[in-house]
């Protein structure tokens, strides 16, 4: 079987990096005399330093997370294409690295903390003597210089962002857990528990090189040397997986918005969501939106707790809470959603801005977030609730072929105007 070529994207850079993070380990062990302490150690701040540079490329990614846009505030803010740029370069923080980081860095940091105290105390990290911690401290800082020239000069020089979203470029650490949960410390405590020196041996004990030699520990750094090589071919690797159907989940593609040519800025109809519509265009009921009806439940239940022991005013503003939570995360999500938004008709009369098109148009982000012509919708419903009903509004589905687009409350007029763009009755 030919041998795999390196990645399109890798670079010397990357191969030197890997090295490193490798070299140094065996060459403790082997010349230096580290136990299983001094190199777990070694490979937890490793772990966290990947962990660290992971979270910068994450949010100086180039491309956008994809997050569920349909969660209520979070999905909101995800569907802005909010970036803030860096002066002089052609780096952006985008929204939706930021939102996803949120989510992923407190992770990050819990798996880190609670490994280290874990691991670090069943190998007794704390027996290190001074010497070896001296020499893994400097092992560290050569892999933390290691790190950020590699980011530096692949991610940031090279361009390597610009083919990134925050969770690919985070998603490494994961595999780099791994490779330090299987490579570096399980080898070392399960090996050493099935060679032990006698019956009586704890695993610690057995891993020691005063006790029986360097084997286990070289076999460790080896195997974490084979997962480090597996993360290098990591493209190769996608390929492959995406050629045979993506059956080993190696294949993975970040978002791309594609850029909207023409966002209609001569339309003269401009239509925009009522005032209604912008403080509640999604669904307050618990079948559209569970998440808020979970958390008055749950503030129910802490009330009942109080009103055994009689704490009436407590009651009171808990049931508060949660008669109010659905209908503020809901007018939240609406405002954020709806709020800067108008719906850019050319159809219909308004035949000098070209042809029939719809463009949803953010004037907060200044920027198009959907253009949708005839034809492009696989259905259109008018959907009309009890709201609609106090207010004379009704919402326009278009149904596409990946998602629904929702126009929520529009005037009667104004939905007019929309469905005059399209070539078909709405369904009601």
């Amino acid at each position: 079987m030919p041998a795999l070529p390196l990645p399109s994207n890798s670079t010397r850079s990357e191969t030197v990096a890997v090295a490193i993070a490798n070299l140094l380990p065996l060459v403790g062990v082997v010349a230096l005399g580290w136990n299983a302490a001094a190199l777990v150690t070694l490979y937890w701040f490793e772990l966290g330093i990947a962990a660290l540079f992971a979270v910068v490329r994450g949010l100086f990614a180039g491309r956008p997370s994809d997050l569920d846009g349909n969660a209520l505030v979070f999905g909101a803010l995800a569907s802005k294409p909010l970036a803030l740029s860096i002066p002089r370069t052609g780096v952006r923080v985008h929204l939706s690295s930021v939102l996803s980081l949120v989510v992923i860095v407190p992770i990050l940091a819990a798996a880190w903390v609670v490994l280290g105290g874990v691991l670090l105390g069943f190998v007794g990290a704390d027996s290190l003597s001074s010497a070896a911690l001296e020499t893994v401290a400097l092992a560290v800082l050569v892999v933390l210089l290691s790190e950020a020239g590699t980011t530096a000069v692949d991610y940031f020089h090279r361009g390597g962002y610009r083919e990134e979203s925050a969770g690919t470029a985070v998603s490494g650490v994961f595999f780099r857990i791994a490779t330090v949960l299987v490579g570096g410390i399980l080898t070392v405590t399960v090996v050493a528990e099935a060679i032990g020196v006698d019956g009586d041996a704890t695993a610690t004990e057995a891993a020691d090189p005063v006790a029986f030699g360097v084997p286990v520990l070289v076999s460790a750094v080896c195997v974490k040397f084979a997962f480090d090589l597996a993360g290098l071919y990591g493209d190769s690797l996608a390929a492959m997986d995406e050629s045979s159907g993506g059956h080993f989940g190696w294949s993975r593609e970040p978002p791309v918005r594609d850029p909207i040519e023409d966002d209609l800025a001569d339309a003269e109809c401009r239509v925009r969501p009522s005032v209604v519509g912008r403080l509640f265009g999604e669904r307050v009921s618990p079948a559209a939106h569970p998440g808020p009806w979970y958390l008055s439940v749950l503030a129910l239940i802490v009330a009942l707790l109080f009103a055994l022991g009689r704490a009436w005013g407590t009651v009171a503003g808990l049931v508060a809470v949660a008669a109010a939570v659905p209908f503020v995360a809901v007018a939240t999500d609406s405002l954020i959603r709806y709020g800067a938004v108008e719906y850019r008709v050319a159809g219909g009369d308004d035949a000098h801005v070209g042809e029939d098109a719809l463009v949803a148009y953010d004037r907060v982000c200044g920027t198009a977030l959907w253009r949708i012509e005839p034809w492009d919708e696989e259905g259109i419903r008018l959907e009309r609730d009890r709201l609609d009903d106090r207010f004379d509004t009704a919402t326009v589905v278009l149904e596409l072929r990946d998602r629904e687009v929702r126009l929520p409350r529009l005037s009667d007029d104004d939905a007019d105007r929309v469905l005059d763009v399209f070539d078909r009755r709405p369904e009601r």
